[in-house]
Order: C-alpha cells, then sequence, then structure tokens
C-alpha cells in the first residue's frame, strides 16, 4: 500500500526536520563562540563604519576552502539564503540588507528565526501546485526551474552550513587551555 504524499509535504517536511536540528544546535550560543575565529584569516562579520557587516573576500584557491566565523555562517544563512531565496514570494523580513549583519549573537538568532520563519511561510503557501511554478525572471538563468528545485537547494545550504555551525561549536567546546609559558630556571634569577 502506497502512501500519499505531496512533493510539497515531503520537502517541506524535510527542511523543518532539518532546521529543527541546526537550531536546536545553536542553543546556548555565547558571544565568544559566535565571533570565534579558529583560523587565520577566517571570514568573519566586523565592525565598519559604525556598521557590522560581512567585508568583501576573496574567494579561497583550489586548496583549500575558507574557515569562517559561526557569525559568518549565520549571515550566510539567514540573508544570504533564507531572505534572498524568499525574493518573489514575502518582503524581505531582515531589519538588515546585503553584506551587514549583527555583531550581536542574540540579535543574530533572532534575524536567523526571522528569515526562517519568512521563507517557510512563503514556501508553505505554495503549496503543491506552486512548487512547480516556475521561479521567474528575477533568478536569472534559474527562471524556468520550478520553487521544488529551490526548496532541494535551500535544505542542501541549510544543512551544510548548519553542520559546519554545529562543528565550530564543537571545536570551540573541544579547545585545549593554553598552556603558561614555561618558565626555565635560569630566568627565575
Amino acid at each position: 500500500m502506497a502512501i500519499e504524499r505531496s512533493v510539497s509535504d515531503l520537502l517541506l517536511g524535510s527542511f523543518d526536520y532539518v532546521w529543527t536540528r541546526v537550531r536546536t544546535r545553536c542553543e546556548g550560543l555565547t558571544q565568544d563562540e559566535y565571533l570565534w575565529k579558529p583560523a587565520a584569516g577566517c571570514w568573519t562579520v566586523k565592525l565598519v563604519d559604525g556598521v557590522w557587516r560581512v567585508p568583501p573576500r576573496e574567494p579561497p584557491g583550489p586548496e583549500a576552502a575558507a574557515v569562517t566565523t559561526i557569525a559568518w555562517r549565520l549571515w550566510h544563512i539567514a540573508s544570504d539564503c533564507l531572505a534572498s531565496y524568499a525574493k518573489g514570494l514575502t518582503v524581505w523580513p531582515l531589519e538588515v540588507e546585503d553584506t551587514e549583519w549583527y555583531g550581536d549573537v542574540d540579535e543574530a538568532l533572532a534575524a536567523t528565526d526571522r528569515a526562517w520563519e519568512a521563507f517557510r511561510t512563503a514556501l508553505g503557501a505554495l503549496g503543491e501546485d506552486g512548487m512547480w511554478t516556475p521561479l521567474g525572471k528575477d533568478w536569472g538563468p534559474y527562471a524556468k526551474d520550478p520553487w521544488a528545485a529551490l526548496v532541494v537547494h535551500a535544505l542542501d545550504e541549510i544543512a551544510h552550513h548548519g553542520a559546519e555551525v554545529a562543528l565550530l561549536r564543537d571545536l570551540y567546546a573541544h579547545q585545549k587551555p593554553k598552556r603558561p609559558t614555561a618558565v626555565r630556571r635560569r630566568d627565575l634569577g
């Protein structure tokens, strides 16, 4: 006996599941973790002329992907992905645009939640038929792709970058404390 489920229900159910995992991993995120730079040259958010933003960045070379802060990843998930993917379905859900973001972890998490809610609500309103509607001219080379394709892409982005946030939290929690520099006997006097 086959269970009848719409593609919309299947996609949105998966999307909800992944989002819940990602958002749960962000519970208790501290300010120090949010801005922690695990390696030199991390992509992050910086205060530039009184505004927190993601600075322009050079794409990494083919030998290694860029290392980022959790702050950068949350900007990417919320603004670069969820909020921008909602275009054509709803109004921009964030108080910041483009490369602007938040230096404060609580503001960033609240904005990420708003972007998620706006995108998820808009997708839910599409229904099954709407999932197969083309994205439209504002989507350039993807104009003829259906909204279902964008949901699959968004699911990949959220799972991928959410896993990176989780890994950064794990690495932060398991840092070895810095040992004091050894004092040699002759340095004592």
